[in-house]
This record gives structure tokens, sequence and C-alpha cells, in this order.
């Protein structure tokens, strides 16, 4: 890695830095008072702008990595993390026992991006994997058409069916190992959820 790659990964990190304690703790005492509110049958307060701010940058920070980054949709992701997240903030339970005995609202929120992440992922490629089999049901060649007895022509179709073919066959293939991916990953988490683990080894590749 050059200086400049290194600057920009550092400047990048630095823009999605989420401090775990001041995090926690202003979770935790929101959620205290939502909490209270409920039990007292009151409006619940909205989400402070800290708060909204930090689910922002860890949504952001976790799409930055080489598993999400080069998604076209990726901005969709993060909107969907940070809606999850404010969602998820009335669950969060601040008695919840971890292995340094402090609350880690990051671990807790970290889960809830990816998963979100996921879910998007997941529904982008059913709708594209819609698509290309309607192609390839309706006949590529049917949707493209020359004139006859133009050698040059009917070449330059030719070539391009046989290319968006492969990629076709290219998409699949990815569909697969990302299904696959997903799928080991789901069994890590799983385990990690027991294990108190927050993803914060991911997060600092």
């Amino acid at each position: 890695m050059n200086g400049v790659d290194l600057m920009a990964r550092q400047k990048r990190a630095s823009i999605h830095y989420v401090n775990n304690a001041d995090f926690s703790q202003a979770v935790v005492e929101y959620v205290t008072i939502v909490n209270k509110a409920q039990a007292e049958n009151t409006e619940i307060p909205k989400v402070p702008d800290y708060i909204a701010q930090c689910f922002l940058r860890i949504s952001e920070g976790l799409s930055h990595k080489s598993n999400f980054i080069r998604y076209t949709y990726r901005e969709e992701m993060v909107m969907d993390a940070v809606e999850n997240c404010l969602k998820a903030i009335l669950n969060y339970d601040i008695a919840a026992a971890t292995r340094t005995g402090k609350p880690n609202a990051f671990a807790y929120f970290t889960q809830i991006t990816w998963y979100a992440f996921l879910r998007r992922i997941a529904k982008e490629k059913k709708q594209q994997d819609i698509k290309m089999k309607y192609l390839t049901n309706s006949g590529i060649e049917n949707f493209l058409t020359t004139e006859e007895g133009d050698d040059l022509s009917q070449y330059v179709v030719g070539q391009f069916i046989d290319t968006l073919k492969d990629r076709i066959d290219k998409v699949r293939t990815f569909d697969a190992e990302v299904k696959e991916f997903s799928k080991v990953e789901k069994i890590k988490k799983k385990r990690a959820v027991t294990a108190d683990s927050d993803l914060t080894e991911f997060m600092n590749e």
C-alpha cells in the first residue's frame, strides 16, 4: 500500500470512527428514557442526532469493506442499515452481559447493519435473476435484428449475444458464491453472538 492509499484509508477510517464507550453510554441513556416513557405510557422521545450519526458511520464504515464496496447499490444498503438500527434500538437490552461487563452497543448495531446488508443484497440479486431469466427464456436473439446478407452486422450481433450469455453465466456463478458466502457467514455470526463477538475484527481489516 503506497502513501496516498494509506492516507486515504486513514481519512476514511476517521470519518467512520465511532467511540464505542461514548456511543454505548448514549444508547443506554436513551433506552433508559424510552423504557421509562413506555412504563408511564408517555410519548417516546426521538433518537438523538449523535446516535443517528453513529448509525450512519457504522453503516458507511462497514459498506466500505471489501465484501460490500463493489455493489452499485451500496448507498441503498447503508440507508437500509440505518433504518434497521433506528428500529432495533428500542429492543436494545441495556442489561445484556458482555465479556467486559460493559455495554457494547457497537457490537449490537454492527450485527444489525451486517444483516441489513445481506437482506438488501439478496433482494437485489433476486431482481437481477428475474431479469436474467427473462432475457434467457425470451431468446436474446429476438431483441436484435440485422439486415439479411450483412455479414459484418451478423458477426457483431453474434459476438454481442455470446458475450451477454457469458456474462449471464458469470452472474449466476457469482450469485451462487454469494449465497454460499452468506450461509457460512450466518453460521459464524450465530456462533459469534454466543461468544459476544461484535465483528470488530472484521471492521478493523
